[in-house]
């Protein structure tokens, strides 16, 4: 083992050159794919190729195992190295903990049906703070340590020992004993003994720990830091809407219902409490608006009696109250919100359902949107359309005026800005779902997969 590692360590100094390389580009890739993953603007633009852009993500996320297991290789002799240079030291450590960091919160969102919500909730704010905080500083250490490993004169270790000394004067003692006794020769000589007294001088003259060009490339460093983190913060804050209150949210509202729903007494105060964690704002189109003139509820396709409601027809029908998770297929969720709306099993008891109806479908009033879920699904009797969130209206950011709740599901099921059931004999894709989603959105240890009032089929 031992002689393995030896050979493997041969060279080195060029060898971490390209680990740096590599890892500056695995770096940006997974930069750059990651901002158009999270971007509103590209889920609309790629299409399906949002699907494959996450797989390149994930791919060339797990291929940064590979600089990191080579660089543990070479580890302890570059350790060595930096014996007398403890701020280096700590750099190694920091980005080594930054690219272990990434590579494991990924692997559990790549694996979040396994991995379920709560460590997935974790993942996703490690993976997000460890790009806010390091994303600056690893793309700077990548580019400044790739062309100091390129100084030789860097890479050496300057230390005075004697096998320099001795190889030296023996290379003096060979040039004299090779020329003949000449004035010539003699000055020749006397210039050799006085160039190595020269380098004895220079080899133990003590060398600066720090150069004035690394210096201010650390100074530089610690400025994009300083200056491009909080500003990335600030812009995946305004694109993510994470640093937004629902109060917040409500107060910049484009929809203009009236009247406004009034809480149920069970809805405010909220009884989960409030909710916990920050909802992210997630759209394939830009953010509708409604008013009173625009904006109806329908239920119609094979039912019995097809509905049709205004706002103030449907603000008056009788509501319930439940407390559920919300739980985003791409790693975040929001725990302990209160909903209050109707449930989709009165409403489609209200309309009649027909024999032959196979699915529900649900239509978003961006026009765009659709999903559905099947009629044994759609049983459960905590789905709900939902038109109050902790005791408030819910914003047109959040999917209002009404939007549908299926708690077991992940949440591209549940459709936003809901304004049409309609019940189909056939399997509907969603939208979500031509683009590569998994038709099968249940939750890990969703507890109604098939209804208790049925018996399956």
């Amino acid at each position: 083992m031992k002689q393995w590692l030896k050979n493997r360590r041969k060279g080195y100094g060029k060898k971490l050159v390209s680990i740096h390389a590599w890892n500056a580009w695995i770096v940006v890739i997974l930069a750059i794919t990651g901002l158009m993953l999270v971007g509103g603007f590209w889920r609309e633009i790629l299409g399906i190729g949002r699907v494959w852009l996450k797989w390149l993500h994930i791919i060339v996320g797990l291929a940064m195992l590979a600089p990191v297991i080579y660089y543990l290789i070479l580890a302890g002799k570059h350790w060595k190295q930096l014996r007398n240079r403890p701020w280096q030291r700590v750099n190694t450590i920091f980005v080594l903990a930054l690219l272990v960091g990434w590579l494991l919160s990924g692997i559990v969102l790549w694996q979040f049906k396994l991995a379920g919500p709560r460590w997935s909730n974790a993942a996703l704010l490690i993976h997000d703070l460890l790009t806010w905080v390091g994303l600056p500083y690893i793309i700077y250490h990548s580019i400044t340590r790739t062309k100091w490993l390129k100084d030789p004169a860097r890479r050496a270790v300057k230390t005075t020992t004697t096998s320099t000394r001795t190889q030296h004067t023996a290379d003096r003692s060979d040039t004299i004993i090779d020329e003949k006794e000449t004035p010539a020769a003699i000055s020749s000589s006397q210039f050799d003994r006085s160039s190595e007294r020269d380098l004895l001088k220079s080899e133990e003259r003590p060398q600066p720990l720090y150069t004035r060009r690394a210096f201010i490339r650390s100074a530089v460093g610690v400025g994009l830091a300083v200056t491009l983190g909080p500003t990335f913060i600030s812009w995946v804050g305004r694109n993510l809407k994470i640093d937004n209150s629902i109060d917040s949210m409500l107060e910049n509202d484009p929809n203009r219902m009236v009247p406004l729903p009034q809480p149920l007494s069970a809805s405010s105060p909220p009884i989960g409490g409030g909710a916990e964690g920050h909802f992210r704002v997630y759209t394939v189109t830009p953010i509708p608006s409604f008013s009173n003139a625009n904006w109806s509820f329908r239920i119609d396709g094979l039912v019995e009696r097809a509905q049709v409601w205004n706002w103030e027809q449907f603000v008056k029908m009788a509501r319930t109250v439940q407390v559920s998770d919300f739980h985003c297929v791409t790693g975040w969720s929001v725990y302990k919100n209160t909903w209050e709306g109707i449930s989709l099993v009165k409403l489609l008891k209200q309309a009649g359902v027909k024999p032959e109806a196979h699915s529900v479908k649900f239509y978003s009033g961006d026009g765009v949107y659709t999903d559905a879920i099947t009629m044994d699904q759609a049983q459960m009797e905590d789905i709900m359309v939902a038109v109050m969130h902790d005791g408030k209206p819910i914003p047109a950011d959040l999917g209002g005026p009404v939007r549908l709740v299926i708690p077991q599901m992940y949440a591209y099921k549940s459709v936003k800005w809901l304004n049409r059931i309609e019940l189909i004999d056939s399997e509907h894709i969603g939208y979500w779902e031509e683009r590569g989603y998994d038709k099968d959105a249940w939750l890990t240890g969703a507890s109604q997969r098939i209804p208790n009032n049925l018996s399956g089929s």
